[in-house]
């Protein structure tokens, strides 16, 4: 329909009868828009409407419009700093993070097939990337398996405890041996020592649970410190009874040690002729240390620093008036804080 068709159109829709005509029958001054729309239904026989702009689109065009999520570390052009040659694994998290990793670099670190996942059973083909598989775990546990995988670190990445633990968890799972992968001077290795003293009683656990001796052993000397009731039953019962037993043991030994190390008092120096000291006075000194270390002893932990040792042990010189009973005091406490620091620390 022309544009001036389309306006007198309209206008005699609008325009009412003129008056002393009786040729047309009278209707109402406005027309509804039910009507309005009725009466361009039957004159013009369709209207123009925008077309659906993916009728014509191809699947494969539609497709790239979809967001995919892909990790920063293991993308299709950046891998290759790992390993050279393209990637030809897609590994998908649970949260639909793809990972581009080189599926002969998985199989190789995987005793299993990684779970059975790269056979000829449960797999996907896509063209032109190869190998597309999905796993249950978050792409923070995958990023941390993969990067051990690669044996490169990921520190960079500031992976929580929490996600060592269920990443390292995982290995048996997926075929990965602990041993070789958690090997000292690894940085599966370096990584879960940096965590120690912030999770101690976590990388402990984690190191027993999966018999990591080389690991469980400098663990352990920052769990000097913690109280051993507040273990839960399912720590312990990852941990097992012969880690557990060693630590208890530890705790246990250093008190003891301690105690026998306080049991020595001061030795006493020679009288001498013009010495206002007397055999009195040292045992006064005798005494005095005894009540200290008694002290000191019952309230002791296996942390106990040296520095906490010389400020309640050197408050004892504070009420001697002999010069020589004074430094034979600081002489045993000096001796005592080198015998402390010789006990050792370690399962």
């Amino acid at each position: 329909m022309e544009d001036a068709e389309w306006l007198q159109f309209l206008a005699d829709i609008e325009t009412p009868p003129e008056e002393g005509r009786h040729d047309l029958e009278p209707g109402p001054q406005a027309i509804s828009e039910k009507a309005w729309l009725s009466a361009i239904s039957e004159t013009v026989p369709f209207l123009l409407t925008p077309p659906d702009s993916n009728v014509n689109t191809p699947v494969e065009e539609r497709e790239e419009n979809t967001i995919v999520s892909v990790s920063t570390a293991f993308l299709p052009d950046t891998v290759h700093t790992f390993v050279s040659g393209s990637p030809d694994l897609i590994i998908v998290s649970s949260d639909h993070v793809h990972f581009y990793v080189h599926k002969h670099q998985v199989l190789g670190a995987s005793e299993n097939g990684f779970n059975f996942l790269l056979g000829p059973i449960s797999i996907r083909q896509v063209p032109c990337t190869g190998t597309i598989i999905t796993l249950p775990e978050t792409s923070t546990v995958i990023n941390v398996i993969l990067h051990i995988i690669y044996n490169v670190s990921c520190t960079h990445y500031s992976p929580s405890a929490g996600t060592m633990v269920q990443a390292v968890d995982t290995f048996p799972k997926y075929g990965i041996p602990i041993s070789k992968y958690a090997a000292p001077s690894t940085p599966l290795f370096s990584h879960i020592l940096s965590l120690a003293p912030y999770s101690s009683i976590e990388m402990y656990t984690l190191a027993a649970s999966h018999d990591l001796e080389e690991l469980a052993i400098p663990i352990s000397s920052h769990l000097l410190g913690y109280p051993l009731p507040e273990i839960s039953d399912d720590i312990a019962a990852k941990m097992g009874s012969i880690y557990l037993k060693r630590l208890i043991t530890l705790h246990l030994n250093r008190l003891e040690s301690l105690k026998e190390l306080l049991l020595s008092p001061p030795p006493p120096h020679v009288l001498s002729p013009t010495s206002r000291c007397s055999s009195t006075e040292q045992q006064r000194v005798t005494r005095a240390w005894a009540l200290a270390a008694a002290n000191l002893a019952w309230d002791a932990r296996p942390d106990l620093s040296t520095s906490a040792m010389i400020s309640k042990l050197s408050a004892l010189g504070e009420s001697l008036t002999c010069t020589l009973c004074r430094d034979t005091l600081h002489e045993r406490i000096k001796e005592l804080c080198i015998q402390w620091s010789a006990v050792k620390t370690t399962i």
